[in-house]
């Protein structure tokens, strides 16, 4: 389902909506069943975002820092861009959030489990959108069914990419710690 709508009409909607949605450039996209907080993600990707979130939290406790799953949107304008609001499955964010928050704006971390709905947008239209924030030091992609994460990490001004298997880690300076592939698979493969 795709509708037209002010980013204003999303948000007043979105709190009342049956189905979570996101907003992309005027325009609505009903998530349906490939994120973990839909019916139907299977309980290979409920398990990798919990083992994100395990190996996460802790230190981003310590650093004043925020680690949400599946339920936090993040904001993204860019002067090229009309505003846009995407779900990911894991964000960690050193911002200030209020209690009564309903988007992220400067997450320094963000990571999607591929899904087969959702693959083609996290690979191609989420690499830009997410790598336009300022704050963001890292977006993780997470294959589900091999160890496999590519991991798109800022470098200075720029970006550098690289693909983990079987064993590898990712350090994450902005939360004191080193995320190994082990915590990420941890069960699952």
């Amino acid at each position: 389902m795709t509708e037209q709508m002010s980013e204003e009409e999303y948000l007043r909607s979105e709190e009342l909506s049956p189905i979570k949605r996101e907003y992309v450039g005027g325009y609505v996209y009903a998530l349906h069943g490939d994120t973990l907080a839909q019916a139907g993600a299977t309980s290979g990707q409920g398990q990798l975002c919990n083992n994100l979130i395990l190996a996460l939290v802790p230190n981003a406790r310590k650093r004043g820092c925020s680690v949400y799953q599946a339920d936090m949107r993040v904001y993204i304008q860019t002067p090229a861009s009309k505003p846009t609001y995407y779900y990911p499955d894991v964000i960690a964010t050193c911002e200030p959030m209020d209690k009564k928050a309903i988007r992220a704006q400067a997450p320094n971390l963000i990571v999607e489990v591929l899904s087969p709905r959702t693959r083609h947008t996290d690979l191609s239209d989420k690499i830009w959108a997410y790598t336009s924030l300022a704050s963001l030091q890292a977006y993780l992609i997470v294959e589900p069914d091999t160890r496999l994460v590519r991991a798109i990490e800022r470098v200075g001004d720029g970006w550098t990419e690289r693909e983990l298997t079987k064993t590898g880690q990712i350090e994450l300076p902005f939360l004191g710690t080193v995320l190994t592939l082990d915590d990420v698979y941890d069960s699952v493969l």
